[in-house]
């Protein structure tokens, strides 16, 4: 085990997302399916108030009660149409260890988050 919290793990293959489904389920996504991660700020509006699920069908968040005491999501970049909006406890540690095993050059810094 790389990291791990209440809802995200990150093993030797895949980030794994506790609570990504309705009503439950869990979201396995390979490293080698990420094509970029980037670090962006949560708001009121920009989805700190998002307890699950989005406003906005190109993003979803998955359950993280936690979410409103929190300043910092990850959104990760699998190539379609809808990119995870990701919030660990430790966003910093889960872009690293993104960054090393998907083979990415960097994490994009801190820019505002989706409306979710």
């Amino acid at each position: 085990m790389l990291y791990r919290d209440r809802w995200i793990e990150c093993t030797e293959d895949a980030v794994r997302v506790r609570f990504y489904y309705f009503p439950f389920g869990t979201k396995t996504i390979p490293y080698a399916r990420i094509r970029g991660v980037r670090r962006v700020a949560l708001s009121a509006l920009r989805g700190r108030g998002r307890i699950w699920g989005t406003a906005n069908p190109g993003y979803w968040a998955h359950l993280d009660p936690g979410r409103p005491r929190k300043d910092t999501a990850l959104v990760v970049d699998l190539g379609g149409r809808i990119k995870p909006l990701l919030t660990p406890d430790d966003p910093e540690a889960v872009a690293e260890v993104i960054r090393t095993r998907s083979g990415l050059d960097g994490v994009d810094g801190v820019g505002a988050g989706p409306v979710v």
